[in-house]
């Protein structure tokens, strides 16, 4: 969206593979000609579907959609465990699927329902004294980060083609799928490792949303890509919004404090006994000005993050 004479809003990219996270984000930023592009949420290089693109300010609403909760549809291939846990990786160790029954499949898949530990694979972007921990296993040094506690929502097996096995998982930030598929691998006693990744839906923006970076290319010559913008007032829709009158729009302005009083003032709405938590402050147009921070039973807002272009916008 065009506000304050800048581009400012979230694409939602469907990434192909055999390209980065980071590839995608250096392509939009060159194809839109913006100054600042970020990513909501890596993909590997072999997985495609949906990354999160923030334009502009909207990189500020980044941290915001890390957290949300992911769905993918994934392959895995039973028998050969790699030290990447996926298909790029090296075989290290070979098993025999044997004639496994889909029964014990469906059971040993749905055992990991729930809240579970994941350790971290050696080949990811997480980072130890400062250096990427694929990096550091490239060198012949992995380091095994402690195991992290993560949910899965649901899986639900798809296909059962042995050796492979599709499935779709919803799961929350921070679950390496293909860990997944290798503790599944071990658990039915065989091995695995992940063959094929596609994500469907990350913070609520599914693959439905998504275009290609060839459509982004042609809908920005032709001076179209606004309409598959998402705005930055829209990219958080789980977070309630409240429209500013005249007075918290000033104060939000000026950086000043802002009392829950502030709020209810202008909304109607008693805010003092809602649990903690982030809300949306819109203008009268319904562009996103600020977010603050509500913490229940005190009577005053931290501020998140401020959109001073907004604030052109309003009064150009």
């Amino acid at each position: 969206m065009m506000d304050g004479g800048q581009l400012n809003g979230i694409i939602v990219i469907d990434k192909p593979q055999k390209i980065t996270s980071a590839g995608v984000v250096k392509f939009v930023k060159k194809t839109l000609k913006v100054d600042k592009v970020g990513h909501a949420g890596t993909l590997d290089p072999f997985a495609e579907g949906v990354l999160i693109c923030c334009v502009n300010q909207a990189t500020r609403l980044a941290g915001f959609l890390l957290g949300g909760n992911k769905k993918y549809v994934a392959e895995l291939k039973l028998g050969e465990e790699t030290d990447t846990q996926d298909l790029t990786g090296n075989v290290v160790a070979t098993g025999e699927p044997g004639n496994l029954a889909n029964k014990t499949i469906q059971t040993v898949c749905k055992s990991f329902e729930g809240q579970i530990e994941q350790l971290p694979p050696v080949f990811s972007a997480l980072k130890h004294r400062g250096v990427p921990l694929y990096k550091l296993a490239r060198r012949g040094r992995p380091v095994q980060k402690p195991p992290r506690r993560v949910k899965i929502d649901r899986i639900a097996i798809l296909d059962i083609a042995l050796p492979f096995i599709r499935f779709e998982v919803s799961c929350s930030a921070g679950t390496y799928i293909r860990t997944l598929a290798a503790d599944v691998g071990r658990a039915l006693g065989c091995g695995a490792h992940l063959h094929a990744l596609k994500r469907i839906e990350s913070s609520g923006f599914t693959l439905d949303q998504a275009i290609s970076l060839s459509a982004l290319q042609t809908l920005t010559e032709s001076r179209r890509l606004e309409e598959h913008m998402i705005s930055m007032a829209d990219a958080l829709p789980d977070l309630p919004a409240y429209a500013a009158g005249e007075t918290l729009f000033e104060k939000i302005r000026y950086g000043k404090m802002i009392a829950t009083r502030d709020l209810m003032s202008h909304n109607d709405v008693d805010i003092s006994g809602i649990p903690d938590a982030f809300i949306k402050i819109v203008d009268q147009g319904g562009h996103l000005i600020a977010i603050l921070n509500h913490h229940k039973f005190r009577q005053k807002l931290d501020y998140c993050c401020v959109f001073p272009n907004q604030f052109e916008y309003t009064q150009g």
